[in-house]
């Protein structure tokens, strides 16, 4: 790939800040904003418990679900920015040369 490839594609797959925050806050309890990040794992785990949370709610275990996410999706707040940049680091390593290199959950790049 060409330097101007390279800048497209790099340009064509990196996370914006905004659109992470935008998806923390309206469908971050579901754990958009980790889908749209990479972060899988964590982002399976924070839709699972929620929706477990629904049914179980009706014996008030499901509260206790609720809090866990409500703390998880607070938290976020403060780790969107890191998790943002690191993506976008690895992403230009993974185009400038560094293929070995992958995303965190297990991932690869491209």
């Amino acid at each position: 790939m060409n330097d101007a490839q390279t800048v497209m594609m790099y340009d064509a797959t990196k996370k914006s800040l905004p659109v992470a925050y935008i998806l923390w806050w309206f469908l971050g309890a579901f754990g958009a904003h980790r889908f749209y990040m990479g972060r899988t794992g964590s982002a399976v785990a924070m839709l699972v418990i929620m929706l477990l949370s629904f049914p179980l709610a009706l014996v008030f275990i499901g509260f206790l679900g609720f809090m866990a996410i409500g703390v998880w999706w607070l938290v976020d707040a403060f780790l969107i920015p890191g998790i943002v940049r690191e993506f976008n680091l690895r992403l230009a390593a993974h185009l400038g040369g560094n293929a070995g290199r992958s995303m965190g959950d297990g991932q690869a790049f491209i």
